[in-house]
């Protein structure tokens, strides 16, 4: 590193560590470092949606701090984790598959030799060689039974290796469903929500928004999951392209969404949920099979705002009976209904 590099880049650090405390975000390193390349002015999306935060005085929860790092921040060996830990998953597939095939061959290989031996036991009780040949019958019996011996040891250690196997596997499969993003739709996940809602809820003035597609078991079935999969695409593309001002569209499970939406009254929220009502109405996806284009999708809402002492579940649940009220008042409807 030069001299003029190592300046500038303790120009960027002094301007860093105040901009942490003036906004009492924790001086751990990740924040250190999403908030250098902030001040550094090396992204503009990411100074975008910091100075958005910083306007409208949004904390950053851990999730979003992780996801806008990695996005952002991380460089490119950081970033290849991910594909290093799908190509490790194959592999891991492919070895268990392997261990289980040789297993089966040194069962079959067990089975072979207990054969021989109860051959080789049958010449020596009937007597139908000469000492000399029973010397090398017995030889052969120890020598196999050494064999035995050791492919019960192999088998013993592939059982060890494939449970080893296994075990790595599942830890795969939870750090996978740790993580933050939905693989589908690409909106962030439960998780990632649930996270987010407990931050955000600590503060006043804020709506969580419930939106789930009406009738969505009967395209599946009539159309199959594919078109199903294409059309929970499209709906959470016109859910996110909908949100401002630090509003955040989640999966929220199924063919169910959330919307947190910070900073905002009941009214204004309503206003969103029913834009993003209009919005998945005109979604038309195209069924590759029949050439038809496929419409009449529409979506119901509930939409509730944060309470004095209410916590991020019942804040849930008021939004979700707002939504079973959509659904039941005959579905693509936002609720609570507008009081002009």
């Amino acid at each position: 590193m030069s001299n003029n590099d190592l300046e500038n880049s303790f120009k960027q650090l002094k301007k860093t560590i105040p901009l942490l405390l003036k906004h009492k975000i924790p001086a751990v390193p990740i924040n250190y470092a999403l908030w250098y390349t902030y001040v550094s002015n090396e992204s503009a999306s990411l100074n975008e949606i910091l100075d958005q935060a910083i306007q409208h005085n949004l904390p950053l929860s851990k999730s979003k701090t992780k996801a806008l790092y990695r996005k952002h921040a991380a460089d490119d060996q950081e970033v290849d984790v991910w594909e290093l830990r799908q190509s490790i998953e194959s592999m891991i597939v492919e070895l268990s598959q392997s261990v289980k095939d040789t297993r089966n061959e040194t069962r079959s290989f067990k089975s072979t030799m207990d054969t021989c031996m109860d051959d080789l036991a049958k010449v020596e009780r009937e007597g139908l060689s000469m000492e000399e040949v029973m010397s090398l019958v017995r030889s052969l019996v120890t020598q196999t039974k050494q064999i035995r011996g050791s492919t019960l040891s192999f088998s013993t250690a592939l059982m060890d290796a494939e449970r080893e196997i296994s075990r790595l596997k599942d830890q795969l499969e939870q750090s996978q469903q740790a993580a933050l993003y939905d693989a589908l739709t690409g909106l962030c996940n439960r998780r990632y929500f649930d996270e987010e809602l407990a931050t955000q809820a600590m503060r006043p003035n804020m709506c969580l928004i419930l939106a789930d597609l009406d009738n969505f078991k009967i395209i599946n079935d009539t159309h199959g999951h594919v078109m199903g999969d294409l059309i929970l695409k499209a709906s959470a593309k016109k859910l996110q392209a909908s949100c401002r001002n630090g509003a955040q569209a989640f999966r929220f499970g199924g063919e169910e969404f959330a919307i947190i939406v910070p900073n905002c009254k009941l009214d204004m929220a309503r206003q969103i949920a029913e834009n993003m009502r209009r919005s998945i109405e005109k979604i038309g996806v195209r069924d590759k099979r029949t050439s038809q284009v496929l419409g009449g999708i529409s979506a119901s809402f509930g939409v509730a705002e944060i309470q004095k002492g209410m916590n991020p579940l019942a804040l849930i649940e008021a939004a979700d009976q707002l939504l079973y009220k959509a659904k039941s008042l005959g579905r693509n409807r936002v609720m609570p209904m507008s009081n002009r």
